[in-house]
């Protein structure tokens, strides 16, 4: 009996768990030496004690046996299918999942090579990572392989997203960090989300590489714009100003999204970049005409309005297009209800 039933639930982050060597044989015979060589392997996987530990007790066959009622309290080396591909079928059977979309743990961040100065090395290392992970994921439909590709250089870039869409990758990570010289949302990079999108694959990264914006991000290969990324518009609601009974989480969430405004707004001021919110009103959206715009609920919330005219999407539109734009250029950290005067303040 797996663990998930009657339920469809995909696994979106599920990883493989690497041998120190698990790269080898699918480098280049040229690079493998550097590879092996490279002072950025000091520490390339888990501690190696524990690694042969888990090796043994993977081929043991009572611990084999108890695979399917431990599939939910073993983790790491000892989980069924950590590494050994032939044991991952059986893995998602117990768990129930429709399918596992897999990562690496140890090599995901290509060993700091995308920056190391060696493109060679560095566009080497993904490529071997990523035919790893197609035939580890090969055993198995359910198992989605995650590719990673290094922005570093434009070209390489493409050349190793071409070569991961014909490997069998389901996914492209991403670095987390900003590539060297360059955004990662520069024009010479726009072939590689395009064949993305046309390959149908998504685009992953990790949130949170860089302390402070980097301007590299700024060099994206089009004119420098006096005002960076316009002034980002979060969205919160009025519900969180009026203090609306029956859904309080609701409300503390929306006023968590304005403070977060303002301190971004604080934090990067100097950089020139703004930040404010918008809180809309009852914006009649066709869900809501659908669901729950009945006459009465709507001739009581008109009542309340100062401006006598349902909200639509446009009046939401028209001020993000306002604040993203040079007439707001002065202003950051600012809540703007978009509600027709249902919420009144100073």
């Amino acid at each position: 009996m797996p663990y998930i039933e009657n339920r469809l639930v995909h696994d979106a982050d599920s990883h493989l768990m690497e041998m120190s060597d698990c790269l080898n044989p699918y480098f280049e015979k040229d690079l493998l030496r550097r590879f092996l060589d490279h002072p950025n392997l000091g520490v390339r996987v888990g501690n190696r004690l524990a690694i042969e530990d888990a090796q043994k007790r993977q081929a043991d066959e009572g611990f084999r046996a108890d695979a399917g009622k431990n599939i939910m309290l073993r983790k790491n080396y000892d989980a069924q299918g950590a590494f050994l591909k032939e044991d991952r079928p059986a893995a998602i059977d117990h768990i129930g999942a429709a399918s596992q979309l897999v990562f690496t743990t140890f090599c995901l961040g290509n060993f700091g090579f995308d920056q190391a100065g060696d493109p060679d090395l560095c566009y080497g290392t993904a490529t071997a990572h990523n035919r790893m992970m197609t035939d580890f994921c090969s055993v198995d439909k359910r198992l989605l392989a995650t590719a990673y590709i290094p922005l570093e250089d434009f070209d390489r870039a493409i050349t190793a997203t071409k070569a991961a869409i014909a490997m069998g990758a389901k996914a492209l990570m991403i670095p987390s960090w900003c590539p060297q010289d360059h955004s990662p949302t520069h024009t010479g990079l726009f072939p590689v989300w395009a064949m993305a999108e046309e390959a149908g694959l998504p685009i992953l990264f990790h949130v949170g590489g860089e302390d402070k914006l980097n301007p590299t991000y700024k060099k994206n290969g089009l004119p420098a714009v006096p005002d960076f990324h316009g002034g980002d518009a979060n969205f919160t609601s009025i519900s969180y100003i009026m203090g609306n009974t029956g859904y309080v989480s609701y409300t503390t969430a929306n006023s968590g999204i304005n403070g977060m405004t303002r301190s971004l707004a604080r934090e990067f001021g100097p950089d020139n970049i703004r930040f404010n919110a918008i809180a809309p009103g009852w914006v009649l959206t066709e869900k809501q005409l659908d669901k729950w715009a009945t006459p009465e609920a709507l001739a009581s919330h008109l009542e309340r309005q100062c401006l006598k005219e349902h909200l639509e999407p446009s009046d939401i539109v028209d001020a993000v297009l306002f604040l993203a734009s040079n007439s707001s250029r002065m202003i950051t950290g600012q809540s703007l209800a978009v509600d027709g005067g249902v919420v009144v303040s100073g």
